[in-house]
C-alpha cells in the first residue's frame, strides 16, 4: 500500500474513531474546517471466543534427597616417638630385636605360641581376646623381665603388634629399661574421659612395638581400673587397631590390688612363678585374686641347668 492511500484513509485514531466510540467527547478534526459527522460503526460479526487451551505443565524435576552425612571417623592421634636402647636390654640379658636366635629367645617363641592360640579362642569374650596380663605372687619373680621379653617376641609376628602397658602403678620400670621418657599414660587416660589412650602409646623404633606409660600418681587407682571408662580405653585400644595385643605388666598379685581387678579385664593371665622360691600357698592364693579371668597358664622362671634338659641355644650354636 502507497503512503497517499494510507493517508486517504485517515489516521490509526480516524479510523478507530470510526469504528469504536470510544467516548461522546472524543472528535478527530478532519483537514477540512466543516465537521464531518462520522459514519455510524459498521456491526462487528460475532465470533465465538477461542476455547482457553491449557498450557501444558511441565512436570517437576526429581529431587533426589540429600545423602545423610556421615558420621566422622576418630582420627588415631599420632601419640609420641621413642628409641629403644639396645645396649641397655643386651646389657640386661633382653631379648635383643634382630640380633641372632638365642635359647632365651627360643623359650619365648614356644610360650607366645600359646598365647596366641588364646587370643584366636572364641570361648574368649570378643572384647577381652586381645588382651593379656603378666602376674607373679611377689616382687623379684621376674615378671617384668617376662612381660617385657615376651612384648619384644610378639613384635616379631608378621600380623601381630603389640601394646605393652606398664601396670605396676606404684613401680614402674617399663620404660627405665627401655630408656623411654617418662609421660602421661594409662591412668591419665581414665581418670579424663575427654583423654585419648592412645595419644599417649609411644611408638617405638622396634616395628610392631608400643609403650603406654602407668602414667600419673594416684591414690585410687584400684577403683579406676574397676570403673566402666576402663574398659571403654581397652575397647579403644583395639577395636581401631585389629591387629594389636595388650600386654600388661601387673603388680604383684599377694602386695597390691590392681592385679584382681585387671585380671578381670583381660582375656589372659600369665602367672610368673620362680623356681625354688615361689611357695606352693603363695601361688594357690595369687591364683584365686586373680580369678576373674577364666584363662591362666603358669610360666616356670629361673630355672636352673639340667644336663638332660632342653638347650634351644646349643641347636643354634650358641653356647648357654
Amino acid at each position: 500500500m502507497s503512503n497517499s492511500k494510507a493517508l486517504k484513509a485517515g489516521s490509526l485514531l480516524e479510523r478507530a474513531a470510526e469504528i469504536y466510540d470510544f467516548s461522546s467527547g472524543l472528535k478527530v478534526a478532519p483537514a477540512e474546517a466543516r465537521p464531518v459527522e462520522p459514519a455510524p460503526p459498521a456491526p462487528l460479526a460475532e465470533t465465538a471466543a477461542p476455547e482457553p487451551v491449557a498450557a501444558p505443565i511441565a512436570p517437576a524435576p526429581r529431587v533426589s534427597p540429600a545423602p545423610a552425612p556421615e558420621a566422622p571417623r576418630r582420627a588415631v592421634p599420632a601419640g609420641r616417638r621413642g628409641q629403644v636402647d639396645r645396649e641397655a636390654l643386651r646389657q640386661g640379658g633382653y631379648i635383643v630385636p634382630d640380633a641372632p636366635a638365642t635359647g632365651l629367645a627360643e623359650e619365648f617363641r614356644i610360650i607366645k605360641r600359646q598365647l596366641l592360640l588364646g587370643v584366636a579362642d572364641e570361648r574368649i569374650a570378643a572384647d577381652k581376646r586381645q588382651t593379656i596380663l603378666v602376674c607373679s605372687s611377689h616382687p623379684d619373680e621376674g615378671k617384668t623381665f617376662c612381660a617385657l621379653n615376651l612384648a619384644l617376641s610378639l613384635a616379631t609376628e608378621k600380623d601381630v603388634e603389640v601394646l605393652l602397658v606398664d601396670g605396676d602403678f606404684n613401680k614402674p620400670e617399663i620404660l627405665s629399661i627401655l630408656g623411654l621418657e617418662a609421660g602421661p599414660g594409662l591412668v591419665d587416660a581414665i581418670a579424663d574421659p575427654s583423654a585419648d589412650a592412645d595419644a599417649f602409646v609411644i611408638r617405638t623404633d622396634i616395628e610392631g612395638l608400643s609403650v603406654l606409660p602407668a602414667g600419673r600418681q594416684a591414690n585410687n587407682v584400684t577403683e579406676l581400673l574397676a570403673s566402666e571408662r576402663t574398659r571403654q580405653v581397652l575397647a579403644d585400644l583395639t577395636v581401631r587397631h585389629p591387629r594389636r595385643i595388650i600386654l600388661f605388666d601387673s603388680p604383684p598379685a599377694l602386695m597390691a590390688s590392681p592385679a584382681s581387678v585387671l585380671a578381670a579385664q583381660v582375656g589372659q593371665v600369665m602367672m610368673v612363678v620362680r623356681a625354688d622360691e615361689t611357695t606352693e600357698a603363695d601361688l594357690r592364693e595369687a591364683v584365686g585374686l586373680l580369678s576373674g579371668c577364666d584363662q591362666l597358664s603358669l610360666m616356670l622362671n629361673g630355672t636352673g641347668y639340667a644336663a638332660t634338659g632342653r638347650r634351644f641355644g646349643s641347636y643354634y650354636g650358641i653356647g648357654q
